[in-house]
């Protein structure tokens, strides 16, 4: 018996990798007539080490989301998705992503792109990727190719 998703989440923080994990869910929310739920989070973390902290620049990045998860939202609908959530979640994207989130909405699925990090940053600062897949409570599915199935590593469109 194939595993039927119902609630598909995936998270966008504007790189090339979380685009390209974003076409894939599309195709596996259609294929299973399941509830795309499409999130960004705001690390709060990087708020706090500015001395002068001023809540316009929240509000800033608050707003440049809100308008890119509408973009994202009529992306999904205009290819057939029905059920569309998209969320603004504040705090520490490792842990939204892996546990608080997929906890609070019944995710069964994430579907997430492949880091960008390299081997020195992922040491410093860790992958979310990587923590995610070993803390979800849910399947996760790391995105490594686009819809052609070529490699997203080296991907020309790749900043």
């Amino acid at each position: 018996m194939l595993q039927q998703y119902n609630n598909i989440l995936v998270a966008v923080d504007g790189s090339f990798e979380a685009e390209t994990a974003f076409h894939k869910a599309i195709e596996v929310a259609k294929r299973n007539q399941a509830q795309l739920h499409i999130i960004h989070v705001i690390d709060t973390r990087a708020f706090q080490d500015v001395s002068s902290f001023d809540s316009s620049m929240v509000e800033q990045v608050t707003e440049t989301s809100k308008k890119a998860l509408t973009e994202y939202e009529n992306t999904a609908k205009e290819n057939g998705i029905e059920q569309v959530i998209t969320s603004i979640e504040y705090g520490a994207p490792k842990t939204t992503i892996a546990r608080e989130y997929p906890t609070q909405h019944q995710i069964d699925l994430i579907m997430i792109g492949a880091t960008g990090l390299n081997a020195v940053e992922r040491l410093l600062i860790g992958s979310v990727t990587e923590f995610v897949t070993r803390n979800a409570p849910c399947d996760v599915l790391v995105v490594r190719t686009d819809l052609e199935g070529k490699s997203v590593k080296n991907h020309p469109k790749r900043k």
